[in-house]
């Protein structure tokens, strides 16, 4: 990582618009010589709720540290799946396509995501092709680009929605529901609609699948102890936890992961912006 740091300026564009609704990014961009790797960070909340506002302490870090950080607003909650990973791989490849005004190198562009919005990091860059996520091209004249990404970057994701909502839902039906269920079943329910859908974008099952997917070197920080993202679902085919059998499936897939546990009453700060900003930096360099 380089040594110092970074001023930087933001600047937000629309770089997607659905009929009357537009859609906007925030680049946070160091002061300097570039052009600059570059990071798009997807926010979390359940696939339902947050926005790119969410994404601001860890981008301030990423640009401080020399990397353009571009935080993304998307569709989600009643928009429903796949509609998030449209949006998203259309401003990997506006990113690409407009490099130059951003300041960004088109050839070292990371993801990074939070919570769901891990999932949706890693599902992206699994599939950068997909017919369905592909489905929106580009203003006519633009660059030939496509949305490969060269390294993920996941904070305690929600790597396997089906699991999850299964998980939250065995907890919300027992005598004594904990508060973290909270109402995350009925968000899964609002944007996955099914349990078919939820089996279907789910980067665990699809490598137990056979799917052939990209898989970029990848990072998952998990705080512990985490009862929301990292439980064992009685499904599993190994006995461990669901962040070792995604890290087992990717290996046996042919990918590169680190997992790196931390306390999880410190887990936000640098306790998991050290550690993401490190390996963005070494992959993207």
């Amino acid at each position: 990582m380089p040594s110092g740091t970074y001023e930087f300026s933001t600047e937000d564009f629309e770089y997607l618009r659905h009929g009357d609704r537009g859609l906007k990014l925030r680049v946070f961009r160091p002061r300097g010589d570039g052009p600059f790797p570059a990071v798009i960070d997807i926010h979390g909340g359940a696939w339902c709720n947050g926005d790119l506002n969410e994404c601001k302490a860890r981008d301030e870090v990423l640009a401080a540290s020399g990397l353009v950080a571009i935080a993304l607003d998307f569709r989600h909650a009643g928009d429903g799946y796949p509609t998030s990973l449209i949006d998203i791989n259309y401003a990997i490849r506006w990113v690409k396509a407009n490099g130059p005004k951003l300041g960004v190198r088109a050839d070292r562009i990371g993801l990074s995501g939070q919570s769901s919005g891990g999932h949706l990091a890693m599902l992206a860059a699994m599939r950068p092709r997909d017919p369905r996520y592909v489905s929106v091209a580009l203003p006519a004249g633009s660059p030939t680009v496509d949305a490969t990404v060269q390294c993920v970057a996941m904070t305690w994701p929600v790597i396997n929605p089906l699991s999850r909502y299964r998980h939250a839902r065995r907890a919300r039906d027992t005598a004594s529901p904990p508060a973290w269920v909270g109402n995350i079943p009925e968000r899964h329910d609002t944007y996955w609609k099914t349990e078919a859908n939820m089996a279907e974008g789910n980067p665990v099952l699809a490598l137990e699948r056979g799917e052939k997917v990209q898989t970029p070197p990848a990072l998952w920080v998990q705080g512990k102890p985490d009862i929301v993202h990292d439980y064992r679902d009685p499904e599993s085919p190994i006995d461990g936890n669901e962040p070792e059998r995604f890290v087992a499936d990717y290996r046996k897939a042919g990918g590169s992961i680190e997992l790196l546990y931390i306390d999880y009453a410190t887990r936000a700060g640098n306790a998991s912006h050290d550690p993401v900003t490190a390996f963005l930096h070494k992959q993207l360099a």
